[in-house]
């Protein structure tokens, strides 16, 4: 997202922006995803969520996304909802399909299957891929983003943000297709018992669900949902519908009874049937990447920018650390930053 962004905001300025993608298509990882694009209500509360990120990037996300958003509206995103679904959040629910066409459009040139160029703005999408093959984990986001623009930017002199080892995932129930990734992940942690292999408790999600994600042993564990649980709502689905889903798509969903362990006693079992749902950690993308400031320049360890360097989406770091904000905002926000100062000489 984050480089078609740069190139549209860029053309608006009157510039010839080109946009070399890795892949096959458009999009990356924002054609895969459910198309929510959010921020939380105040900085304060972006603070408390992500406390080792930088307050001056995310001050600029609270400030800037609204504006962002109406011009996506303007070049032809379609809007499916005005409200996130969550009563933290603030932002706007796009179809897919229909922003990256937007997008697309918008941006003009963009050339698919060309290996990384050297280029004023870098959106390669972080190192997710990199990171998901080298933890074991599964990734559930576009299979290019490799890391090729923070190499790039490491040997210009770059430094690296807090929280490398970070990641926005998703509980999946196996290695499910790209049009599943929406709609297979489990969403209902904080209704679960959530168990690793040895039947220990890994304890309460935060309301995002990402950080038990990565509490994970090995990246797996097992979702434990009573009949209660079942028919609750998360969004415009079930519980139990979700559970449906991970069946569906060929996950392991069995009586609980059925585990290789014993079942602790928990409040969240009381009324059965007692379903089991082995989960597995996806990557969505990385919270680790490069520093950049409020501009989109990338800086050196010293904080002096590299002339003519800009970052943006999941290459861009120290935004999220230790918590978790919406990738998509931040690639909209900083995707238009980055041409504006690119075009600007800064």
């Amino acid at each position: 997202m984050a480089g078609l962004v740069a190139a549209a905001r860029a053309r608006e300025l009157g510039a010839a922006a080109v946009v070399y993608e890795k892949g096959d298509r458009a999009g990356g990882s924002m054609l895969l995803s459910s198309g929510v694009v959010w921020r939380h209500r105040s900085l304060a509360e972006f603070r408390a969520e992500c406390p080792g990120g930088d307050a001056p990037l995310q001050g600029r996300i609270i400030d800037e996304l609204d504006d962002a958003l109406d011009w996506l509206e303007s070049l032809g995103a379609p809007v499916t909802a005005r409200e996130t679904g969550n009563e933290r959040t603030i932002g706007r629910r796009f179809d897919p399909q229909g922003l990256n066409n937007a997008l697309v459009r918008a941006a003009g040139d963009v050339r698919l299957q060309e290996p990384f160029a050297a280029a004023d703005v870098l959106a390669t999408g972080g190192f997710g891929a990199r990171l998901a093959r080298e933890r074991g984990l599964l990734l559930r986001a576009a299979p290019w983003s490799e890391g090729d623009g923070l190499a790039y930017a490491l040997e210009r002199g770059a430094a690296l943000s807090p929280g490398q080892e970070e990641f926005y995932g998703r509980a999946l129930p196996g290695g499910v297709a790209e049009g599943e990734f929406v709609g297979a992940a489990q969403l209902y942690a904080r209704h679960a018992l959530v168990l690793d292999d040895r039947g220990r408790d890994l304890g309460e999600p935060a309301w995002h669900e990402s950080d038990i994600v990565q509490r994970f042993p090995d990246g797996r564990a097992w979702y434990l949902v009573d009949a209660r649980a079942l028919r609750e709502h998360i969004r415009e689905r079930t519980v139990g519908e979700l559970v449906e889903a991970a069946r569906g798509a060929g996950g392991d969903v069995r009586p609980a009874e059925e585990l290789p362990f014993a079942v602790p006693a928990s409040p969240k079992l009381q009324e059965p049937p007692f379903l089991a749902i082995r989960v597995h950690a996806g990557v969505t993308h990385t919270i680790g990447g490069l520093r950049i400031d409020e501009r989109a320049r990338v800086l050196r360890e010293d904080g002096s920018p590299i002339s003519g360097l800009h970052a943006a989406g999941a290459d861009a770091g120290g935004i999220f650390t230790g918590g978790y904000g919406s990738g998509l905002a931040a690639a909209l926000v900083f995707g238009r930053i980055a041409a504006e100062s690119a075009l600007a000489g800064a």
